[in-house]
Order: structure tokens, then sequence, then C-alpha cells
């Protein structure tokens, strides 16, 4: 079933666990993360960023989460991920999504709270609900072309800037990175905590994926309510591609074969998020 954000963050904000969001493509993704909740009986967040969509790929990608959300007892979000444009978020609130997150966290506070506030004032007449991001996330980029620093969020600044923009969630920066690693990170939980102490809303960490689990741990104990997650899922997709192409034996393999190893390893991927994030058994 279809669910925004603002429910299903609340839960998890007051049960202590985080809800797994994972950045998806085509019905391998979909499929097998969707059938891997359902299993574990987990709320889930499907969420898509605009280059993976771009085309077609919206109305594919929208169509086929709502198309199949009814079908499945478990909550279900269906996100846009990291926008920086209000057209997108108009794009997403038409397309039936109940979730966008816009960032402005490379922006100065005050033109962040402007942008974060229009959005907010686009989506929650439709019932959509607005994820923001203060301080930065820093890291690569999809296409691997740019590398950004972080900036860890200020704790003083977390209240202010809820009253005034009326987000729903707040991404916060306390260590993580955007891409595969190239050094192990270490989270900021003191820092967390303030953070946690001072929003009115539920808190949000972007560059889940390869983070040790000890600190994730760590930080969904003290506030962290959703965890976005692709990396970690497009090297399951790989690992999955090399055994379908090693096992090939013809020329013309069945779509099975090829695609149900890839299946079978981001399923694998997603359990193992779902159950370090304490969010099985939570649905």
């Amino acid at each position: 079933m279809l669910v925004t954000a603002r429910e299903i963050l609340a839960d998890a904000r007051s049960r202590h666990y985080a809800v797994p969001a994972f950045d998806c493509v085509e019905d391998v993704f979909v499929r097998a993360i969707l059938e891997t909740a359902e299993a574990c009986r987990a709320p889930v967040f499907l969420m898509c960023l605009e280059p993976d969509v771009r085309g077609n790929g919206w109305i594919y990608f929208s169509g086929l989460v709502r198309a199949v959300a009814s079908r499945h007892k478990i909550p279900i979000v269906l996100h846009l991920d990291h926008t920086t444009e209000l057209e997108l978020v108009r794009k997403a609130v038409d397309l039936g999504f109940t979730s966008v997150m816009i960032d402005g966290s490379s922006l100065p506070f005050d033109e962040n709270v402007r942008l974060t506030k229009a959005a907010v004032e686009i989506a929650h007449p439709r019932g959509v609900s607005v994820e923001a991001e203060l301080g930065h996330v820093g890291g690569s980029d999809l296409e691997a072309t740019t590398h950004a620093e972080n900036v860890l969020t200020e704790p003083d600044e977390v209240a202010r800037f809820v009253e005034q923009t009326g987000c729903d969630a707040l991404a916060v920066s306390i260590g993580t990175s955007h891409g595969v690693y190239q050094s192990l990170p270490k989270l900021n939980i003191e820092r967390l905590k303030e953070l946690n102490r001072a929003s009115p809303v539920p808190l949000v960490m972007h560059g889940g994926s390869g983070t040790p689990p000890d600190q994730v741990q760590a930080a969904v104990r003290h506030g962290i309510c959703k965890m976005n997650i692709y990396a970690d899922c497009r090297i399951a997709m790989r690992r999955g591609l090399d055994l379908a192409a090693k096992s090939q034996r013809r020329e013309d393999p069945l779509p099975y074969e090829v695609f149900g190893p890839i299946r079978q390893q981001i399923a694998a991927a997603a359990k193992e998020k779902i159950e370090l994030l304490f969010a099985a058994g939570r649905a």
C-alpha cells in the first residue's frame, strides 16, 4: 500500500528503527526489493533519481510502483530522490509520488529555506511529503564525474530551518558520503545526538551504502529514521550480472536465466539492509 513519508517516519521515530530507502530502476529492482520487504514485513521507500528516469522512465517507474503497491500489505513510499528543481517536484506530484526530496544543501541557509519552502508549497496541498537537506552530504555524483566535500549539519540551525520551511523530514550530514567509499567513514554520533534533540521532524541519513554496520546501527539508535541505499544495490546488480554471464551456455538465453541471478543478488542486499536497520517485522 502506498503511504507518505510523514506517516511511516513518524512510526520509525517512535519505535526506534529506520526505513530502508532504495533507489531503483526497472522491474528487476522494484520486484526484488518489494518481494524481499514483503517477506521481511518491512516498510520501504522505492526512490528514483532523475538521471535514471529521463524520458519515459518517469512514467514507467511511477506507473509500475503505483500498480503493484496495492498488491502488497507493507507500507510503500514512492519517493523522488535528490532534486534541485521545482519543476521536477511538480512532475513527481502530478505522477502520484507520495514523497519528494528537494536538495538545497549546497545553497546558503536562506536560499535553502526559500527553495525548500517553495517545494513544500507545491507538495503539501496534494498530500505529498517533503524531505530536505541541511548541511551537505558530499561524495561522488551518480556518474562519478564530480566530488563534493561534506559540511556537517549545525544543530542550532535545525529547528529554525524546519519551522521556516515546513519540511516533513530532514537529511543531515554526520560523516557519510554518496557513492562508493574510498576509505571507511567515521560517523559523528555525538553530533547526531544533538541534531536529534533539536529536530522536530525525523532525520534521514544519505550515503548509507558501505557504511560499517556498527556505525549504521548506532546512527539508528540515536535518531536516524530513514537510510538511503543505492551503491550497494548496484554492486549487487554487477555481482548478479557476472553470475548470469558465467552460467550461459547458449546464444539465446532465457530471460529468467539472465535476470534471475541479478534479482537474487539485489534481494540479498535488500534483506541485509532491512535487518541492519531493525526494520524487519515493523510493517
